[in-house]
């Protein structure tokens, strides 16, 4: 069994913003996957089901991003699942636009929400960074993540997320090196 866990904060008004790009992967995998997410369980709005034959469950935090870290280490330790079976999805704002990177594990550079969940359950898990940068000079960080992307900036979004769901796959499917040499 896999966990893939997109971070992102809850509700409709962060729902487009730069830093709800993990939750946007979730969502997209459980259309493709034809997985409901349903109501919260493990503090995370959670949907089972099958893909390529094995299960996986896609989560998205119910905690804000600086927390995030409850919500994954409620969901390995609820549903018995290996740090080395879960894929967290989140925003980079050091990477640009349209950029991803795969990752077999490390530390949680710059973001809040990594640095909850490497605080709680460590660094050994698989990540894929989804590129929202660079912040305009003069910019705060916070305000910058929490901005809807602008109409100019959607095909490189869709590009990213193009990528960054075949990354996950190969991911899945035990080739995480070959996702890795494809997308860094």
């Amino acid at each position: 069994m896999w966990a893939v866990v997109g971070l992102g904060n809850p509700g409709l008004r962060y729902a487009e913003t730069r830093h709800n790009v993990g939750f946007m992967l979730v969502r997209r995998a459980a259309k493709d996957w034809e997985i409901r997410l349903r109501k919260p369980k493990f503090s995370a709005k959670t949907g089972e089901g099958r893909r390529a034959g094995e299960r996986v469950v896609l989560a998205l935090p119910e905690t804000y991003m600086n927390e995030s870290g409850q919500a994954v280490k409620a969901l390995i330790v609820g549903m018995e699942i290996p740090t080395e079976h879960l894929v967290v999805v989140f925003d980079d704002v050091d990477l640009a636009l349209g950029e991803i990177r795969v990752r077999r594990d490390g530390g949680p550079g710059t973001h809040r929400g990594m640095t909850s969940i490497v605080g709680l359950i460590g660094p050994s898990f698989p990540r894929i960074r989804v590129g929202i940068g660079p912040v305009p000079e003069g910019t705060e960080i916070t305000d910058f993540v929490l901005e809807a992307f602008r109409p100019s900036e959607k095909k490189l979004l869709a590009g990213s997320l193009d990528r960054a769901m075949d990354a996950l796959e190969l991911v899945l499917d035990g080739q995480i090196d070959q996702a890795m040499n494809r997308y860094n």
